[in-house]
């Protein structure tokens, strides 16, 4: 984000003075960037740009209380992943299971072995470089668990810490841990069964033989 550092510093002052197409122009900077995030949460377009419109209007009201402490760009993050995690919890009452359910049920003594244990055929590097490896970890990512999903991406996608994630997830920060490991092991599983050499394959009752 720092090569929106200076612009957006300038484009912020001008538009605590009242610039309007200052303004439109900070918007149009993050507009693009700011849906991929809500899609990446909310998974629907027409959600994800109503997350966009709420997140705009919400810079509007609170601009003149932007201290600068952070980055714009990070700041404007923050708005737009509270606003879609709010967008998930009005879908989620019509679900039995809530974004924050269960505060003592995310357990490290729980955590499942893999089952499909395989060298890989490359290296992380090699595989990290492919055009497909985004779009299998994507599909990986949409299979994972709603609540392993939110913390997967807030921690390890945004960037956000353990301790904002737990804040906007309404959970603890041993929950955040615990589901955050859970999800890495359940995407590389995943990945590992893509790319996995499968003559190298071991049981999981052998693994630590």
């Amino acid at each position: 984000m720092t090569h929106f550092d200076d612009a957006d510093r300038d484009l912020v002052q001008s538009s605590r003075k009242g610039d309007f197409a200052a303004f439109e122009m900070l918007a149009r900077r993050h507009e693009q960037r700011i849906f991929s995030l809500a899609m990446r949460i909310v998974r629907q377009r027409q959600d994800a740009e109503e997350v966009v419109q709420q997140t705009f209007l919400s810079v509007v009201e609170k601009l003149a209380g932007f201290r600068e402490e952070s980055l714009f760009a990070t700041w404007v993050t923050r708005i737009a992943t509270n606003h879609a995690l709010l967008l998930l919890r009005r879908r989620a009452r019509h679900h039995t299971v809530p974004l924050s359910d269960d505060h003592n049920g995310d357990r490290y003594d729980d955590i499942p072995h893999p089952e499909y244990i395989a060298q890989w055929r490359e290296t992380p590097e090699q595989i990290a470089s492919r055009h497909e490896t985004r779009q299998l970890l994507s599909e990986a990512l949409d299979q994972l668990e709603e609540k392993y999903r939110l913390v997967f991406l807030l921690r390890d996608v945004e960037g956000f810490s353990t301790e904002e994630t737990a804040t906007m997830l309404n959970i603890g920060i041993s929950n955040v841990k615990v589901r955050l490991l859970r999800a890495r092991l359940m995407l590389r599983e995943h990945l590992t069964r893509q790319f996995g050499d499968d003559s190298t394959r071991v049981s999981p009752d052998h693994k630590h033989e």
